[in-house]
């Protein structure tokens, strides 16, 4: 057990974090998956439209892996099938009947061995929730990992409480750290909140676990800077990750037999009404998460995630596979503001200090929009970058590498540890609006497309 105290990053406040207190919804009139929620993914459907299916029904599979079923989160009819371009699968959308009819899968029995555990697992529609670093794809059911690491916190602007994530998961949550125990040879690894140890009960009672404890600003609560800290991945080997809800979820199925559907998910935001956690399911709606409350934005923007991660919904949209959080944001004026880099920026949420908001009102919460405040130009070696970034990696000689295609190079600045969300604060305070996550994105693809 250790206890790392990082100082460098960032944390964003926003206005709009989501009350601490959970409401039930009804049961959504329609949800969906999608295919794109996946990456690396070559989906082939296994249902049409107009097709009836029932709770954990596959909706397709993977076409690497056939045994890799993605499932209906609902019993209903299929209404749409959404292709975008070259017909790749955008979504598959299941209008609910109200009945949760379900289809259940033989789980394997004491002593059955790991093959018939992760036989189980696919089957059951609730394998993609394990992703493999390096690449951060969905893992690949004929490899054992070194380890597998849990982060318990998450430390993203307007983040979810997880005290009601996993309120009354307690057991579920055991449940899958035992299931995972047999997936791989080395240890499972849970990073916990330093600040508040003791704030989720699933995780301060956890066992079979090694604990490690983390504070800091954002992006200390990111499962790709635990593994940095705890225990690097060096060439050659792979590990796994898991969200803590998705561990829960592992846990419950293994006691049912049934794809679990439920989740809380955090609408939050400055344009929403009133910011709360919902209880809901699986690929809910836009829509139907709105039933019940508002927005006070003529053009919001919804986020499935965070601002600084997240996808772009549209207001008849769905929440994404791995997501409890749904954040909604002004787009922001069309109008550029005159003389906008000389105002003083007492309102601006800004990692600078040229702006008075760091002297005046470093505490937030701010009220922020999507506009860019500049255009891209080439990349100023300014220091900055390396400020947000709690991890012994140079990140604008890595994406300098990666556009220049260098393979050794990409490795050797430690392209493999990284994932989009590590260096999303990267491209949130560069000046030269530099993609980092997209740069970092296309290198990962390129090595694992080279092998």
């Amino acid at each position: 057990m250790s206890d790392f105290k990082l100082k460098k990053g960032f944390d964003i406040k926003l206005a709009g974090v989501a009350e601490k207190r959970v409401v039930e919804l009804p049961a959504p009139k329609k949800v969906a998956i999608k295919p794109q929620d996946f990456p690396g993914l070559k989906a082939k459907l296994e249902v049409k439209e107009g097709d009836s299916v029932k709770l954990g029904t596959p909706l397709f599979h993977a076409k690497a892996h056939e045994a890799m079923k993605f499932v209906s989160p609902v019993s209903g009819t299929v209404k749409q099938i959404k292709r975008g371009e070259r017909r790749a699968l955008m979504e598959i959308v299941v209008v609910s009947d109200g009945k949760q009819e379900s289809v259940s899968v033989d789980l394997p029995g004491k002593g059955a061995g790991r093959d018939a555990l992760v036989a189980a697992l696919l089957a059951g529609g609730v394998w993609p929730f394990i992703i493999r670093r390096p690449f951060s794809k969905i893992a690949h059911p004929t490899e054992t990992p070194r380890d597998i690491f849990i982060s318990g916190m998450d430390t993203g602007p307007l983040a979810p409480d997880m005290a009601l994530v996993m309120q009354g998961l307690e057991e579920d949550f055991q449940a899958g750290l035992d299931a995972l125990a047999q997936l791989t040879d080395g240890k499972v690894y849970l990073g916990i909140d330093g600040r508040n140890r003791d704030a989720v009960p699933a995780f301060s009672n956890a066992s079979g676990v090694e604990k490690h404890f983390f504070s800091g600003p954002h992006p200390a609560g990111n499962v790709g800077v635990h593994i940095h800290h705890i225990k690097p991945i060096r060439s050659g080997e792979v590990v796994w990750t898991v969200k803590p809800y998705g561990v829960a979820m592992i846990g419950r199925f293994l006691k049912t037999g049934v794809f679990p559907t439920e989740r809380v998910v955090a609408v939050a935001g400055s344009s929403v009404k009133e910011p709360v956690h919902y209880k809901t399911q699986t690929g809910v709606s836009v829509e139907d998460l709105f039933e019940q409350n508002g927005v006070v934005d003529e053009e919001p923007r919804y986020i499935s995630g965070n601002v600084l991660t997240g996808k772009r919904v549209l207001a008849n949209g769905f929440v994404g596979f791995y997501d409890n959080l749904l954040t909604v944001i002004p787009e922001g004026p069309r109008e550029r503001k005159l003389l906008g880099w000389y105002l003083p920026g007492f309102k601006v949420p800004s990692h600078s200090r040229t702006f008075m908001s760091r002297w005046f009102n470093p505490s937030g919460p701010y009220k922020a929009n999507t506009l860019l405040n500049g255009g891209h130009r080439a990349i100023v070696m300014s220091g900055d970058y390396e400020s947000v970034m709690p991890m012994d990696i140079y990140p604008v000689f890595l994406v300098k590498s990666v556009l220049a295609n260098d393979f050794t190079e990409m490795e050797g600045l430690g392209i493999l540890e990284l994932d989009e969300e590590d260096v999303a604060l990267c491209s949130y305070i560069c000046p030269s609006k530099t993609d980092f996550g997209g740069i970092i994105r296309q290198g990962l693809d390129l090595i694992e497309k080279e092998g």
